[in-house]
């Protein structure tokens, strides 16, 4: 695979997306500790701090069917989160896509709006993509509003998907096609 390179960086407004690092490791040990985003995210598991060295060793690096980006705020270099393409599927031109943004005092801030969108024009221009798409739980009303306002499409629901806090919860299936992508992003 020789479009992506251990240099990949894309460069937002006020966040810059790029591979992970060995030096980010406490960041992103924090960053997957957070129980707000693990709930967000439907997270059961705990990850020890080796799990997380290895696997900052395997995201680090080119893969052929996912990319790995962090979130960095540009003014600081603080860690944010990440984005994450992944599950992709050449023949068929789709990926799927996720995102994680740590601590409340980040979120609603537009970092995610950024960093999706960036991510997404990398996605359509650079990979060649024609749809990517997303699962998101009912009970995330922000993320969903902001999805809808970036063009993602509701497609379907799987029910009761997910067992957390002693109950079911529903997982709204969307998309966003690379030409309503640029009708709306150009």
């Amino acid at each position: 695979m020789t479009e992506q390179s251990t240099e990949l960086r894309i460069e937002g407004n006020a966040i810059e997306l790029r591979f992970v690092r060995e030096s980010d490791f406490d960041a992103y040990y924090a960053f997957l500790q957070d129980p707000e985003l693990n709930r967000l995210t439907g997270s059961h598991q705990d990850f020890s701090r080796e799990e997380i060295g290895n696997w900052i060793r395997k995201i680090g690096v080119a893969n052929e069917d996912r990319i790995d980006l962090m979130i960095v705020l540009k003014e600081t270099g603080e860690l944010l989160g990440e984005v994450v393409l992944n599950e992709r599927d050449t023949d068929n031109r789709s990926a799927n896509i996720r995102i994680g943004i740590q601590g409340t005092q980040h979120r609603g801030c537009g970092y995610g709006t950024e960093a999706m969108i960036r991510m997404l024009r990398y996605g359509f221009d650079t990979l060649n993509l024609h749809r990517i798409h997303l699962g998101v739980y009912a009970f995330n009303p922000r993320a969903i509003h902001v999805y809808e306002k970036i063009g993602f499409q509701r497609e379907g629901l799987q029910r009761d998907v997910l067992f957390m806090d002693g109950m079911f919860h529903d997982m709204i299936m969307m998309a966003i096609l690379e030409d309503e992508f640029r009708l709306l992003h150009g």
